[in-house]
């Protein structure tokens, strides 16, 4: 029987932000080759290291194949297009494109850094003197591979990731590893905010599946264990039976938890209102990866600060959002997060 809340207690924004018209936030760029993605660029090396030196920011540095070849496509229309890696290159960095196939200044600066002409995406995080703060990024094009070296550059210029990151880049190493399970409890919107509080899941949604309420949880199997998610959610109560497919899960389900119920997978189908407290929350309408989603509905769900999970442009749209309440807004909920995003940025960027 589904748990219904007698009253939804409201979060307080424990996150300060500065008044709206204060924070400025660019446009995506509308010329940019594909090769490019969405970063607003600097094209000039000169200009980025006086932006440097008057920022105290380094100087991330693309040499680029522009047209370029299939990889290079790839890179722009991927990792440079991911919306947590331009926001973290944008705010961190003085973002730099160099054409490796160009004449003129290009071609000064590919032979001050000793880069080759003609080459595949290579990426070089410096100082304002030209240094490398963090190695030379090249022959390794994954998002993964750009976050590792993004989270280096930030870390040896702050001494400190933002959440948002970590989480990023925790969800692309999983995804080779990614497992499902089928948790059934009394109660599956008690179950996402319980569950999704475990090391190691990734996300979760409330459905139904052998005539009960259950939990669908995705987890990184390389970060921990079927047995270790159900012990940990057997504490909260949430984990009366567990339906999975693979035969060894069910084997060692069966072989390390008290769990009685334990058996193959059957039809599943979702409920009409997953992440029951990010729902009636505005934070519902706020562009998120589906590992944020997890997190803030449990947190909202435990009278706990959300804002830690989001990234500063997440929190400008939160507030902008807010401030815009006669707009109809559509929830985000379990849709994909890039869709949506740039056109609200644009949106807010035209309205600061």
């Amino acid at each position: 029987m589904k748990f219904i809340a007698s009253a939804f207690i409201a979060i307080s924004a424990l996150f300060i932000l500065t008044p709206l018209s204060a924070q400025q936030i660019d446009a995506r760029p509308t010329s940019n080759p594909v090769e490019l993605g969405k970063i607003n660029w600097l094209r000039n090396y000169d200009e980025a290291v006086a932006l440097s030196e008057k920022n105290n920011k380094p100087i991330f540095i693309l040499f680029q194949e522009v047209p370029g070849c299939s990889t290079c496509s790839r890179f722009g229309f991927g990792p440079l297009s991911d919306p947590f890696l331009v926001e973290a290159i944008e705010d961190n960095f003085v973002a730099l494109a160099i054409h490796n196939n160009k004449r003129g200044e290009d071609a000064r600066i590919l032979k001050q850094f000793n880069e080759p002409s003609w080459n595949n995406p290579v990426v070089r995080i410096v100082n304002a003197k030209g240094k490398d703060i963090v190695p030379r990024m090249a022959n390794r094009w994954s998002p993964e591979d750009l976050l590792s070296t993004v989270i280096a550059g930030v870390e040896k210029s702050q001494g400190k990731v933002p959440m948002y990151l970590s989480m990023r880049l925790a969800e692309e190493q999983g995804r080779d590893n990614i497992k499902e399970a089928n948790l059934s409890m009394y109660c599956f919107w008690t179950g996402e905010k319980e569950i999704s509080k475990i090391d190691g899941v990734l996300s979760t949604e409330a459905g139904f599946m052998h005539g009960r309420e259950v939990v669908k949880v995705s987890y990184d199997a390389s970060q921990v264990t079927l047995p270790n998610i159900v012990k940990a959610a057997k504490k909260a109560n949430c984990a009366d039976a567990v339906f999975v497919d693979d035969d060894y899960d069910l084997a060692q389900v069966r072989k390390f938890t008290d769990v009685k119920n334990v058996k193959k997978s059957g039809s599943y189908h979702k409920d009409g209102e997953v992440k029951y407290y990010l729902s009636k929350s505005n934070y519902r309408f706020i562009p998120m990866s589906k590992y944020q989603q997890a997190k803030v509905n449990a947190a909202i769900g435990s009278q706990q600060n959300p804002n830690q999970y989001l990234s500063p442009r997440q929190l400008l749209a939160h507030k902008y959002i807010k401030e815009m309440s006669n707009k109809k807004w559509t929830s985000q909920i379990n849709q994909d997060m890039e869709a949506t995003w740039y056109s609200l940025l644009d949106e807010i960027a035209m309205k600061s």
